[in-house]
Order: structure tokens, then sequence, then C-alpha cells
């Protein structure tokens, strides 16, 4: 595990930034900003997933929201084009994001560049690391976010996202996936949705 100053200056700030989110949720019977509670549930997953993560996917997946309310979806045109849009904006966005705050802590522009390559998920499925952060991500959805999710979408809409994001894992990730204690509703949406063709 990644412990030096520099590594530790970095989440701090990256912490500060999601610290300002003015969405909040509740955690605990406490309010917290957001973005922050989705960082630490990202690096606590990635703790438990891969705790020998190398040192940009570790940083990568601090960060992987930053400051994301900033960017509203309804800033983007409605349907899966301006869907698009909006996503390649947000990965874009947290990379330069990151970026800014990387180098103000010192780290070198070849580190800073694969966290940057990372957050825009270049060479998926190719990149181990990058793959490793997607497994991540999902993860955490369906952990902590599916139960929420799911009554606010249609089951065909809702079992296209969970297959979409099963074909977006790795073999690995789906092993752990299906290990997740997950309540019993979000269990059978997962197992239905992996089950379609």
């Amino acid at each position: 595990m990644v412990s030096t100053d520099r590594f530790q200056r970095a989440i701090d700030r990256f912490d500060n930034a999601n610290a300002e989110d003015p969405n909040q949720e509740v955690v605990d019977g406490v309010a917290r900003p957001r973005e922050l509670v989705y960082a630490r549930r990202m690096t606590a997953r990635l703790d438990r997933y891969r705790p020998d993560a190398p040192e940009p996917v570790r940083l990568a997946a601090r960060c992987q929201h930053i400051r994301r309310w900033t960017s509203a979806r309804t800033d983007y045109p409605d349907g899966r084009a301006g869907y698009r849009q909006w996503r390649t904006g947000l990965a874009r966005f947290h990379a330069s994001t990151a970026a800014a705050i990387l180098r103000e802590v010192g780290y070198d522009d070849a580190l800073i560049a694969r966290v940057e390559s990372l957050l825009r998920k270049e060479q998926l499925k190719a990149d181990p690391d990058v793959q490793l952060l997607e497994d991540v991500i999902c993860l955490v959805f369906l952990e902590h976010y599916l139960t929420d999710f799911a009554p606010k979408h249609d089951e065909d809409t809702l079992l296209g996202v969970l297959a979409k994001t099963w074909r977006k894992m790795s073999e690995e990730g789906r092993q752990a996936a299906l290990a997740l204690e997950l309540p019993a509703v979000a269990r059978a949406l997962v197992e239905r949705a992996v089950a379609s063709p």
C-alpha cells in the first residue's frame, strides 16, 4: 500500500475538493458530501479487491468523480448522444482536475499522464490497470448505488444497464460481484441481467 507524503497530500487535496460537494448522502446517520463518500468507497473497495494496486490506480480511484457535481447531465442534450458527450466531457474534466492537483503536490509528468489515461478509461480490456479501475467502479456501483438506482428506471432499462456493467468487468471482477452481500432485490436483478443473452 502506498504511504508516501506526496501520495497522502494528493489524497487530502482530492478529498478537500470533493468535500465541497453541496449534494449530501446520509451515511451511518450523518449527512456527508456525496462525492467524498463515493471517493472513500472507491478506495475502500480497491483496498479489499486489490490491496497491492499500483500508485496510479490508487490515485485514480480516489479522484474518479472529482468535483463531478460541477458538470450536470442537464447541461447536455437529451438522449444517448447527449449522454455520451456528458460522460466524455466528465472524463476529460476529471483527468485535468486531478492532473492539476498531482502537479501541485510534486508528481512528475509521466505519473500524471498515467492517471489521466486511467481516468479517461483508455484501452479498457487491453490495459490491466484500466480494467482494474473499471472493476472497482462497477463493484462500488453494485454494492452502494444499485438499490437506489433500480426504482428510478423501468425493468428493461435497468437490466440493460446491468448487462452492460457486467460486460465491462473482468472475470475476476465478476466473481467479486457475485460474492457481494447485496440486498435480495439487487441480487435478483444482477442474476437476471447476467443470465440474459
